[in-house]
């Protein structure tokens, strides 16, 4: 299993209804409104990293709002 960050940000006025967006896509574990310089942070989880890309670049990315993600992917050191 893969698991993420996804740092999102919004147009103006956006963050709460794409992180309601987010909530419903499969794979999205969680995504709330944050402070800072970025608008919602979503956690994912796929089963390959492939798996991880397409459900940002295919399914999150996709969500009205959305200007710009950064996608932090969880390491177990």
């Amino acid at each position: 299993m893969v698991q993420a960050y996804i740092l999102i940000q919004t147009e103006v006025g956006k963050s709460a209804s794409v992180a309601e967006a987010i909530r419903e896509v499969a794979g999205v574990a969680s995504a709330e409104d944050v402070t800072g310089p970025y608008d919602v942070i979503a956690r994912v989880e796929a089963n390959t990293v492939d798996e991880l890309g397409k459900l940002v670049i295919a399914r999150i990315q996709d969500v009205p709002g959305i200007t710009r993600t950064l996608t932090c992917t969880v390491v177990h050191i």
